[in-house]
């Protein structure tokens, strides 16, 4: 893969993330990549970030479109509308990354390179491989609850990956072509874990590479008792539903 033709677009959901919309965007810039954009999905935050958004669409650091969503129905619905809108505007590459600076964007250039050199679908930022790590500040039932997570998953459904709710993904854009992204309907963890499952369904490879996770900054967690419950059910729809 080219690395300097290529296009990379980092889909950024956001609802109440102006303080760390501006951070995040920033932060990218310093590590001068070439082709790099960035695609903020706004799901009419209240607190104006879209307009944070439009803002740095007109004069930021990096390339920044800004996809206005009328409805907050949840993360999978919004990486779903902006990963469907780089693959329009041609992008070669799409990485999920969060808002709220729990992932390391130091490890961006780490993922490329992963998908440069090997014949890997995705890969993962991955608190659970060697190197890897979660926030010292979470709390023991938060990593407990993430432990138990992904052993669940993995039973389930056999991925064979370490993380298998991780959030932080570089995508090959083929890899979103092949396994149909615009179809998933998975929200909150359980559109990771589709996403995943999609992947491995269709015989392609998954790596990691290894992250520290950080907790949040600024702002509040989006996790919901409903976005708990889907993720617990979700593996056994995906595990005794219809073959795709």
């Amino acid at each position: 893969m080219d690395s300097v033709a290529q296009k990379t677009t980092i889909v950024v959901p956001t609802f109440n993330e102006r303080e760390n919309l501006t951070k995040i965007v920033g932060l990218l810039a310093t590590l001068e990549i070439p082709g790099l954009h960035v695609l903020v999905v706004d799901d009419n935050s209240p607190d104006g970030t879209g307009d944070v958004a439009d803002a740095l669409a007109a004069d930021g650091p990096l390339p920044v479109s800004v996809l206005h969503r009328t409805e907050k129905n949840g993360l999978g619905r919004a990486y779903v509308a902006g990963m469907t809108r780089a693959l329009d505007e041609g992008a070669d590459v799409v990485i999920q990354m969060d808002a709220d600076l729990s992932h390391p964007y130091q490890v961006v250039p780490d993922m490329l390179a992963a998908l440069a050199t090997t014949d890997a679908a995705v890969v993962l930022g991955s608190r659970y491989v060697d190197g890897g790590a979660v926030a010292e500040d979470w709390p023991w039932h938060r990593k407990a609850l993430s432990a138990w997570a992904n052993f669940y998953v993995n039973a389930i459904l056999r991925l064979g990956v370490k993380d298998a709710t991780a959030g932080f993904k570089a995508w090959r854009a083929s890899t979103l072509r092949t396994i149909d992204v615009t179809s998933v309907q998975s929200n909150g963890y359980s559109f990771q874990v589709e996403m995943n499952y999609r992947t491995v369904q269709h015989g392609l490879t998954i790596a990691e590479v290894p992250i520290r996770f950080e907790e949040r900054t600024d702002g509040v967690s989006k996790m919901s008792l409903g976005v708990q419950l889907e993720s617990a059910l979700v593996p056994w729809k995906l595990r005794f539903g219809r073959k795709r």
